[in-house]
């Protein structure tokens, strides 16, 4: 078997949640959404397509930012009800057996111990095949649910997250690789002397160990980082397997592949030991006459998908986009909140683009449109202009069927016959299928 040329991961970016219920071709969807069945089919298409992995969105509190109210997000079931992904991912390694699982987490809330033995926990249930997303949150609504006044600081966060995963690493640690005998004749089941404790005492963690889990069975569950500002990508570029890439244009995403691959240098890290794969969104139909015609929607928002839109926005960055003329330009923001994502949507706002033109031109930017044939070979270009490691495919609007069929059974397998993708998995380990290639 040729070696592919990209890994593909699904970025299930609405998390577990009712997202899209109203959407066309989306079923059941508000009926069915916390049913296992209806997500244990989605691992099982991606997992016959032969996806590395899925990674699945999640945050800790019900927004109220835009217009300053919990009302849109509610009565729109817009980022709540949210259900946590963890024992999702846990039920759904029970139905795959080489597909990558990677819940969210946030460095913020947990505390280090938990998440360390959730994950070592997770990885023996499935047999070596569990990650975490790791973010900093960016709400004081989500900070108040755990009892504070409000979120820290943007480079604290970061700061915290870094010591997090040292006591997550040191943790997974404290049990040796061979620690577990099971001598029925000796009647030892762990060699004591083979278990650690560790005793960590940093500036934001503190814990003592030893894990009362046993070591995963991959040693070090795979660590993936969404973070697009500066402190985001030091860090991703210290303790991350997987760099989820957000990028607005080809150049962003040629300029953010040749900036890791310093940042990872600078760290003392081989470059590929951190996976670069860019989240995009595809739209993938039978024929360039529908293609055409969804692009041409796509060029036209109505009013109600830019106000969902910046809803999003507003409870990422904190800001309240309700206030601002959508029929105006914006001036200077600032955030406490994802920088990132500001940052891209204020980036075009010296052409004199007004809010509404901004969110359309971001939106569309965004997606690939086409038949299996067109978008196979779009990616294709992508990945060799980018250089990067691969692609996260991504969809706003929660985990339609049909959208999911369109890329598993249509995109998929011309990937595939492309030699892009891969065709079948070289382990049942997620981290050795990432470092494959």
């Amino acid at each position: 078997m040729s070696v592919p040329k990209f890994h593909l991961g699904w970025f299930q970016s609405s998390g577990f949640s009712v997202s899209g219920w109203t959407e066309p071709w989306s079923g059941w969807l508000g009926r069915d959404w916390q049913t296992p069945s209806y997500w244990a089919d989605m691992a099982r298409a991606l997992e016959r397509a032969s996806f590395d992995c899925m990674v699945i969105e999640d945050s800790v509190f019900v927004p109220e930012d835009y217009g300053s109210s919990r009302d849109h997000y509610l009565r729109n079931a817009l980022r709540a009800p949210k259900n946590d992904p963890v024992p999702l991912m846990a039920i759904l390694g029970q139905v795959t057996s080489h597909l990558g699982l990677i819940p969210t987490m946030s460095t913020s809330f947990y505390p280090p111990f938990l998440a360390a033995r959730l994950l070592a926990t997770m990885d023996h249930l499935n047999g070596g095949r569990a990650g975490a997303n790791l973010v900093t949150s960016t709400s004081d609504t989500a900070a108040q649910n755990f009892g504070l006044s409000q979120h820290y600081d943007h480079a604290e966060r970061y700061a915290m997250a870094e010591e997090f995963v040292q006591v997550l690493d040191q943790l997974w640690a404290s049990w040796e690789e061979d620690a577990v005998v099971a001598d029925r004749e000796a009647g030892v089941y762990v060699d004591p002397t083979k278990v650690h404790q560790i005793d960590f005492e940093g500036r934001y963690h503190r814990s003592r160990g030893p894990l009362n889990t046993a070591r995963p069975p991959q040693g070090r569950p795979v660590i993936s980082q969404a973070g697009g500002s500066p402190q985001g990508r030091d860090f991703a570029a210290r303790t991350a397997d997987i760099m989820l890439g957000s990028a607005g244009s080809l150049e962003d995403m040629i300029s953010l592949r040749k900036d890791m691959r310093e940042r990872v240098r600078a760290a003392g890290r081989a470059e590929d030991a951190l996976k670069l794969l860019f989240v995009i969104s595809v739209k993938v139909v039978e024929s360039e006459a529908a293609a055409h015609e969804l692009r041409a929607r796509a060029g036209t928002k109505d009013e109600s998908a830019v106000v969902r839109w910046l809803a999003v926005m507003s409870s990422l960055t904190g800001i309240d986009f309700a206030q601002f003329p959508l029929d105006e330009p914006i001036g200077e923001l600032s955030t406490n909140g994802q920088k990132g994502h500001l940052a891209r949507l204020l980036r075009s706002r010296e052409e004199g683009k007004t809010l509404r033109e901004l969110v359309q031109q971001l939106t569309i930017s965004q997606d690939i449109i086409g038949t299996p044939q067109q978008v196979a070979r779009e990616l294709g270009e992508l990945h060799e202009a980018t250089e990067g490691d691969g692609f996260l495919l991504s969809t706003d609007n929660g985990a339609f069927r049909k959208h999911l069929f369109d890329v598993t059974e249509g995109l998929v397998p011309e990937l595939q016959r492309l030699g892009l993708t891969r065709t079948g998995y070289s382990s049942t380990k997620l981290r050795e299928n990432l470092m494959a290639f």
